[in-house]
C-alpha cells in the first residue's frame, strides 16, 4: 500500500507553507549563526536554504523548497 505524501501535510497541497509567525518564533529558539563561523547563510537571513563551508573551495547548500509530485 502506498500513500502520498501531501495526504500527511496540514495544508493539504501545493505551495503549502508555515506561516511567517509561526516559523519566525520556531527559528527563535535555535542558536545563532555566529555559533558556526563556516554558516554562511542561516536562519538570520529568512532563507529557506542554509550554506555551509566545507572547506577554502567547496560550500554546502541545502534547501527545503521541493515540489510536490502531485502539483498540477
Amino acid at each position: 500500500m502506498s500513500t502520498k505524501l501531501t495526504t500527511l501535510s496540514h495544508g493539504g497541497g501545493c505551495g503549502c507553507k508555515i506561516a511567517p509567525a509561526v516559523l519566525s518564533e520556531m527559528l527563535s529558539k535555535l542558536p545563532t549563526a555566529a555559533m558556526f563561523p563556516k554558516l554562511l547563510v542561516g536562519t538570520e537571513t529568512a532563507d529557506d536554504a542554509a550554506v555551509y563551508w566545507l572547506n577554502d573551495e567547496q560550500a554546502l547548500v541545502a534547501t527545503t523548497d521541493f515540489f510536490y509530485a502531485d502539483c498540477g
